[in-house]
């Protein structure tokens, strides 16, 4: 079943380097402001946690856990290709699916 969860944080590309200082080389000022919003609950009770530690993203949802890493070196040095990978990996990982579509997150918990 598909679910919202949020919509984009569409101010998050503020924080990106050069519009913010950034010393980190993966927009970890980008990353907390985009993956913000998506701690939430969902209308059947289950937690949606998503938290940035160090350069792992880890995404909780329910029961389920997973984290994904920034990768630089696999998928290129742009934040927010690397963000959308490591949201993958993470979803993957808890066996869940996230979506972005038309500026809004959707997750899949279908088996």
């Amino acid at each position: 079943m598909k679910v919202k969860i949020c919509e984009e944080n569409a101010a998050a590309v503020d924080k990106l380097p050069p519009k913010t200082k950034d010393g980190s080389g993966i927009g970890v000022h980008y990353i907390d402001a985009y993956i913000k919003p998506l701690n939430v609950t969902l209308d059947d009770g289950a937690k949606v946690t998503c938290k940035r530690k160090g350069l792992k993203i880890n995404l909780g949802v329910g029961e389920k856990k997973g984290g994904g890493l920034m990768r630089r070196l696999d998928v290129g040095k742009e934040p927010v290709v690397m963000l959308k990978a490591a949201l993958e990996e993470a979803a993957k990982e808890a066996e869940v699916k996230l979506t972005i579509e038309d500026g809004a997150i959707y997750l899949d918990q279908s088996d």
